[in-house]
């Protein structure tokens, strides 16, 4: 059977893909090489007194069951009794035995020698890999004479055949190969192997990727091979991927999961896990490793990009650890700490975490430290950036100490520290430590603290002048910080804009720049939007400036679509409306204010932006600058001219006739028209502002409410107000304002507003029989303030609840 696998084996055990290599030999076997018991070749034979030979353990096992039965030992081929069980060893047979073996398997090996090569069929390639195997599990000092016999280039050789059956074997062959030997997995780390085996992980048959796994797995298990195995593109990220993988055997997954720990020796392994979304071997480096190892691994983790999730997992973990590195006296481990802690604390959720775990009051005496063992000014700017990081997480900052004598983030020291390194520092420190700011006034339990801590430094100017940094990002943190500040240190803010020289420019050209709609620009417009409306030095100024014809323009190329798709355009557009609209608090001090609205027909823009359904804070400004411009239109109303009387009529004035006049406004008496004296009438607005009064948001009722009310002002016919907006169908929306009492300033203007309505006659005799509205109004005549409770008085007199005598209130007209 020389050359040929084929005469020696047992074919019909092919099957399963196994081979009984034990009855595959070269050489002839001889009847006194073969256990009786067994009917195999004998490894370790022994006589018995009788001089018959077995196996050992297979001889020791036949006394053992004599025993058990009960039974006399004897002989299993004489069946007779034994007066001794001792064995004696047959070392001569044992020798020959061996001898033969040896022959037959470097017989053997040599054939499959000759087999393995890629020219070679299946059916002689499988034989040679499964003996290989064979051979290897035989006995472990196999494995170096396979060594020697130079095949696992040969079986290496294998994973090149177009045979998924054979590269599966092959696999399989190189893992028994190496197990539990280094110096086979020495061979198999030179050249490209460990590339192929790599490539194995992502073939479409499973069978393959077990196998390559289980390969790698027992490679790992040598440390000189975790670099070489790492050192391959793509390996780690496959094996991470397949630890996750829902399709893969949990054999495969587990395999894979061993891997890695193995290769988790190497810190450029840990490093590429951590790339790849396997971040638990860098964090327990970080907290167990060498020190040398815990600095390198913290300043990688500053360089990797985290979802928010998993910062919050690395906070957790190893913030805490990070914070005590930060605090150490080795400049280098506090660089590595800070870039770390600068990326994991870029997110609410682990900011929150690192403030719990302690990271304000070091972060605080960092920046404000100075002399031996300070920050240089580049680690200060980190300090300062995860400082801003951690105050924007929404959290309650008045009652965390940062300071030895329990100073606070808004204690006065604290901020006055803030504005003086403002002041004293860098662009990059500048922005981020407004940022610091912005984050304080931002929350209404410490907004007061900062704006007192402001006022008492003298800080205002210096603030406002940032508005006209070069740089983008310290322009928009300034602009952010002092939009916060407006709504309670208004007056000194516009002071300083109205006196500054170009910050008010700055703004205006922000806003106008026609660059789609940025973050910059909304809160631009929103700091001027919430200045005080009624400051006509500042509208004075910005009128001399362009701004509102900038503005204007700006509101109209949203209006026609021109940017759309910007996530700051609501905010934008509201904050535009609310500045245009200053231009209407002061039409009757400044004439430049009436020709603006008049040249650019604003009452007609608002009076189109009441149906901006979805955009309340649109609605409330069009309505309150509605009712501005209506408070005016009395003012601007042109009484017509009558033609000058003839002679006669003039010395007999029996012979004149009053001249008839058509087109007059009934409201105003005069001549009006919507873009010269913003007659509401005019430019059908009544009936968009009555629509307004069963709004969800109460602030755009109340201005609804009080623009809809210049109709029956003094200075106007109230009786055709009155009946202006009965044929808009508007009386029983105003008495259903009255009767939610929603807020006190609601019940004020609807008091105010049914008290003119119920003058009419008509309307009062069919409201009287509504016990509801009579209701409403005696609770406002007994528990509103003085003023509303006189004109609710006189409201209930028309409707006769009240006699007409009655003098409980002083009459006030």
């Amino acid at each position: 059977m020389a050359g040929s696998w084929d005469g020696g084996y047992d074919s019909g055990s092919q099957s399963d893909g196994s081979y009984h290599f034990e009855r595959l030999h070269i050489e002839p076997i001889y009847d006194a090489f073969v256990c009786p018991l067994t009917k195999q070749v004998m490894r370790d034979p022994v006589t018995l007194e009788n001089g018959q030979t077995f196996e050992r353990e297979a001889i020791e096992k036949w006394f053992k069951e004599c025993r058990e039965n009960g039974r006399k030992p004897v002989c299993p081929l004489t069946q007779k009794e034994l007066r001794s069980t001792d064995l004696n060893p047959s070392i001569a047979l044992r020798n020959t035995i061996e001898e033969w073996n040896a022959r037959n398997e470097a017989a053997q090996l040599d054939m499959a020698r000759k087999s393995l090569n890629l020219g070679s069929s299946e059916s002689d390639i499988m034989p040679a890999l499964k003996y290989v195997q064979y051979f290897c599990q035989s006995s472990r000092s196999n494995k170096h004479v396979v060594h020697n016999s130079e095949l696992i280039p040969m079986i290496i050789d294998m994973l090149k055949s177009s045979s998924r059956k054979v590269r599966c074997t092959a696999l399989e062959t190189l893992r028994i190969v190496v197990e539990e030997d280094d110096d086979n997995k020495e061979i198999l780390g030179q050249g490209d192997t460990v590339r192929t085996i790599v490539k194995f992980l992502s073939h479409e048959l499973s069978r393959e990727r077990e196998e390559a796994v289980s390969l790698l797995y027992e490679l790992s298990k040598s440390e000189a091979l975790c670099e070489k195995i790492g050192s391959i593109n793509g390996a780690i990220l496959i094996l991470v991927g397949m630890t996750s993988s829902k399709s893969e055997n949990l054999l495969t997954v587990e395999k894979a999961e061993k891997t890695l720990a193995n290769l988790e020796k190497c810190e450029n392994n840990v490093r590429q896990m951590a790339e790849n979304g396997r971040l638990q071997p860098l964090l327990t480096q970080i907290l167990e490793g060498p020190q040398e190892t815990k600095l390198s691994l913290a300043a990688f983790l500053g360089d990797l990009a985290l979802n928010s999730d998993v910062k919050v997992l690395v906070a957790r973990t190893v913030g805490s650890c990070l914070i005590n590195i930060m605090k150490s006296g080795n400049m280098q481990a506090r660089e590595a700490a800070l870039k770390a802690l600068n990326q994991i604390s870029s997110c609410e959720p682990s900011a929150k975490v690192l403030i719990h775990a302690g990271i304000l009051p070091p972060l605080v005496k960092d920046l404000f430290t100075v002399g031996s063992n300070h920050l240089p000014m580049r680690l200060k700017e980190v300090s300062a950036t995860i400082l801003a990081n951690v105050v924007n997480s929404g959290h309650d900052f008045d009652s965390i100490t940062v300071g030895p004598d329990n100073q606070t983030l808004v204690s006065e020291d604290i901020v006055h520290n803030l504005l003086h390194l403002i002041s004293n520092t860098g662009p990059t420190i500048e922005c981020k430590l407004l940022q610091v700011l912005v984050g304080l006034t931002s929350s209404p339990t410490t907004v007061l603290s900062v704006v007192s801590a402001i006022k008492s430094s003298g800080a205002t100017i210096s603030l406002v002048q940032f508005v006209e940094a070069p740089q983008n990002d310290l322009r928009l943190a300034s602009i952010e910080l002092i939009q916060n500040l407006s709504p309670h240190m208004g007056h000194e803010l516009a002071d300083a804009l109205r006196g500054a020289v170009g910050q008010l420019g700055s703004l205006i050209r922000v806003i106008s720049e026609n660059v789609g709609i940025s973050k910059e620009q909304a809160a631009a417009v929103g700091l001027l939007a919430e200045l005080p409306e009624r400051d006509l030095g500042l509208t004075r100024q910005m009128l001399d400036e362009g701004a509102f014809g900038l503005i204007f323009s700006r509101v109209k190329s949203i209006q026609l679509g021109e940017t759309r798709g910007s996530r700051f355009v609501t905010p934008f557009l509201e904050g535009l409306l609310s500045v245009l609209a200053r231009v209407t608090f002061v039409l009757s001090d400044e004439p430049d204010a009436i020709a603006l609205c008049c040249e650019h027909n604003l009452a007609a823009l608002f009076i189109e932006l009441l149906q901006s359904n979805g955009l309340d804070k649109v609605q409330m400004v069009s309505a309150t600058a509605l009712e501005n411009l209506s408070l005016e239109s009395k003012n601007l109303t042109k009484l017509p001219e009558l033609p000058p009387s003839g002679f006669c009529a003039s010395i007999f004035p029996c012979f004149s006739k009053q001249p008839v006049i058509t087109g007059l406004c009934r409201l105003h008496r005069g001549l009006c028209s919507l873009k010269e004296t913003f007659c509401l009438l005019e430019g059908h607005a009544v009936e968009k502002l009555i629509a307004l009064l069963d709004h969800t948001n109460e602030k755009v009722v109340e201005a609804s409410l009080a623009a809809l009310s210049t109709v029956i002002d003094d200075g106007v016919d109230i009786e055709q107000g009155v009946m202006v907006l009965c044929e808009a169908q508007g009386i029983k929306p105003i008495l259903d304002v009255l009767l939610e009492k929603r807020t006190e300033n609601l019940q004020r203007r609807a008091v105010w507003v049914v008290e003119r309505i119920l003058r009419t006659d008509d309307i009062a005799y069919e409201v009287s029989g509504d016990p509801n509205v009579s209701t409403a109004l005696v609770d406002a005549f007994q528990h509103a303030d003085y003023r509303t409770r006189q004109i609710a008085e006189r409201a209930l007199k028309h409707i006769d609840k009240i006699p007409n005598f009655s003098g409980i209130f002083p009459n006030m007209g």
